[in-house]
C-alpha cells in the first residue's frame, strides 16, 4: 500500500511514518517546515519528503492520505484529496487501525513531560527484554529514533490531548484505547484549541472512560484538574504518587541531592531503591516515578525499572547540550509553556549553582501567540541572569512590555540581532538554556558557530 502523509515531518507523523514504513507500505510525505532531527530519521528511513503541498504530489494517485492535524481546508493538496475523492484518514485513526489493534498500550498524557516519561517507559521495558513498539514525540537516544513496531505485545505511546485532525475534533488520545496510562499534569494549554481548562478536562475524561476495568491510572498527588477529572468518573484503578511524606499517597519519592539527579523510591513506606542518572529537576523525578509504577503494572518489578533508569540517555532537545565552547555550554530544550521553563530553569540553576544563566526564548505555540502566557511568562524565566527572546511577526503582544520585572532581558526582532547582542555577552562559564518547541533558525549551530 502506497500513504502519502501530509504533514510528515510533526514528530508524530514521523514516528508514525516510520511505523508504516516498518510494516512494509510504500511510504511518501510533504510538509512546509522540514528539519533535523526528525527530517534527518526520515530520510535515514527512505522515505521521500516534499517541500510544500502542491498537488503534482497526489500524483499518481496514493492508497490512503494521512491528514496530520496541522492542515485545515484551503491547503491545496487537502482540497485535491477531497474533490478527487481519494481515500483519507486522521493519523491517530491509521495507528489505531493497523498498529495498535490487540496490543497493550501504555499511554502518557499530560500537559508537561510526555516525550521524556514515555521515552523512560519505552526504555524500561527494551532493557527489561520486553522489545516494546513506541510512538514518542521525539527522539529517545537509548533508541536513536522516535518509533518502533517492537517485537511484543506491549506499545508505549505519548497520548497527546490535540484535536485529531479537521475533520475529527476529538484529542488524538481516545483512539488510542490504553490499558495503563500515566497521567502527569494538567494546565491550560492549546489555546486555538480549547476555550479553558474545563474543555481540556473533557477530554481527559473520554480518555478516561476508554480504559478498562483490568486496567491502571497513574498520577500524582497535588494535581487538582486531574483529581477533578477522575471524579466525574472513574472505573479503573488509581496508583497516586507523591514526594511529600505526610500525604497517603502509596508510591512516594524523595531527593537525596538537590538537583533530583539522586532520589529514592518508595512504596507503601518500603523502600525500592535509588535512582542515579544524568537528568535534572523535580519534573524528571517525578516523571521517572510514573514510569516506574507503568513499568510495575506489566510485571517489571520496581527495582529493574531503576536499574534501567541509571541507564536511561534522555531526548533530544530535552535539555540536550548541544556544544561547549570556551567554557560556554548551549543547551537545545522544548520548553514553551512557562511552567516547563520555570521547571527546566530550576533544575538548571540547582546543578549549576551560581553560574551564570541566560535564557534564550522562542514564544512560537499557537498558546503563546494569542498571548495566553503574557502575564505569566516573566515569572518563569526570573531564574536566568540574563533573558533574550524573538519577537516574531505573528506574536499578537509585546514582549519587551511583559519582561519590565526582569532585571536583564533583550527582546529582538530577528535571530541575527539576537546573535549578535547575545554573543556580545556571554562569557566562559556561562549556561547558554535555548527553549522552542520549533527548530528557531538554527540559532543553536549559529551561536556555536559564532563562538568558536
Amino acid at each position: 500500500m502506497h500513504i502519502h502523509i501530509l504533514g510528515i515531518c510533526g514528530t508524530f507523523m514521523g514516528g508514525l511514518a516510520t511505523l508504516a514504513r516498518g510494516l512494509g507500505h510504500k511510504v511518501t510525505g510533504s510538509d512546509l517546515n522540514v528539519y533535523p532531527p526528525m527530517s534527518t530519521m526520515l530520510q535515514e528511513q527512505g522515505i521521500d519528503i516534499i517541500q510544500g503541498f502542491d498537488v503534482t504530489q497526489l500524483k499518481p494517485q496514493p492508497d490512503v492520505v494521512v491528514i496530520g492535524n496541522a492542515l485545515s481546508r484551503g491547503n491545496p493538496a487537502v482540497e485535491y484529496v477531497l474533490n478527487n475523492n481519494i481515500p483519507y484518514t486522521s493519523g491517530p485513526h491509521w495507528l489505531a487501525e493497523y498498529v495498535l489493534q490487540q496490543r497493550w498500550v501504555l499511554a502518557v498524557a499530560g500537559t508537561h513531560g510526555k516525550t521524556t516519561t514515555s521515552s523512560m517507559l519505552a526504555w524500561i521495558l527494551q532493557a527489561n527484554g520486553m522489545k516494546p513498539g513506541f510512538l514518542i514525540g521525539g527522539v529517545a537516544k537509548n533508541f536513536g529514533a522516535s518509533a518502533s513496531l517492537g517485537d511484543s505485545d506491549f506499545f508505549v505511546i505519548e497520548a497527546d490531548e490535540y484535536d485529531t485532525a479537521f475533520f475529527d475534533k476529538r484529542s488524538k488520545f481516545v483512539h488510542y484505547h490504553p490499558r495503563t496510562v500515566i497521567l502527569n499534569n494538567l494546565e491550560f494549554d492549546h489555546a486555538d484549541i480549547f476555550e479553558n481548562i474545563k474543555a481540556i478536562q473533557t477530554q481527559f475524561h473520554h480518555l478516561i472512560r476508554t480504559i478498562p476495568e483490568n486496567g491502571l491510572v497513574i498520577l500524582p498527588q497535588d494535581e487538582k484538574y486531574l483529581h477533578e477529572v477522575l471524579q466525574q468518573g472513574c472505573w479503573t484503578p488509581t496508583a497516586i504518587f507523591s514526594d511529600n511524606k505526610k500525604t497517603n499517597a502509596d508510591w512516594q519519592c524523595q531527593a537525596v541531592n538537590d538537583d533530583f539527579s539522586v532520589f529514592k523510591v518508595c512504596y507503601q513506606d518500603k523502600d525500592l531503591g535509588m535512582v542515579k542518572w544524568d537528568l535534572i529537576g523535580h519534573h524528571n523525578m517525578f516523571n521517572g516515578l510514573a514510569a516506574i509504577i507503568a513499568a510495575r503494572h506489566i510485571g517489571i518489578t520496581p527495582q529493574h525499572a531503576i536499574e534501567a533508569l541509571t541507564q536511561f540517555e534522555g531526548i533530544k532537545r530535552r535539555m540536550e547540550v548541544r556544544g561547549v565552547v570556551n567554557n560556554i555550554t548551549v543547551y537545545d530544550d522544548f520548553a514553551h509553556h512557562p511552567t516547563a521553563i520555570k521547571t527546566t530553569l530550576d533544575g538548571l540553576r540547582r546543578q549549576v549553582g551560581s553560574a551564570r544563566i541566560i535564557a534564550v526564548l522562542e514564544p512560537r505555540s499557537n498558546t503563546m501567540k494569542q498571548g495566553v502566557h503574557a502575564k505569566t511568562l516573566a515569572d518563569s524565566l526570573q531564574l536566568a541572569d540574563r533573558v533574550f527572546a524573538l519577537q516574531p511577526d505573528n506574536l499578537q503582544w509585546d514582549l519587551a512590555e511583559s519582561f519590565t520585572t526582569l532585571k536583564h532581558s533583550n527582546v529582538e526582532a530577528s535571530v541575527e540581532i539576537l546573535l549578535d547582542k547575545l554573543v556580545a555577552v556571554v562569557k566562559p562559564g556561562d549556561h547558554v538554556l535555548i527553549m522552542s518547541n520549533g527548530g528557531f533558525s538554527g540559532i543553536h549551530q549559529k551561536l556555536l558557530n559564532m563562538l568558536n
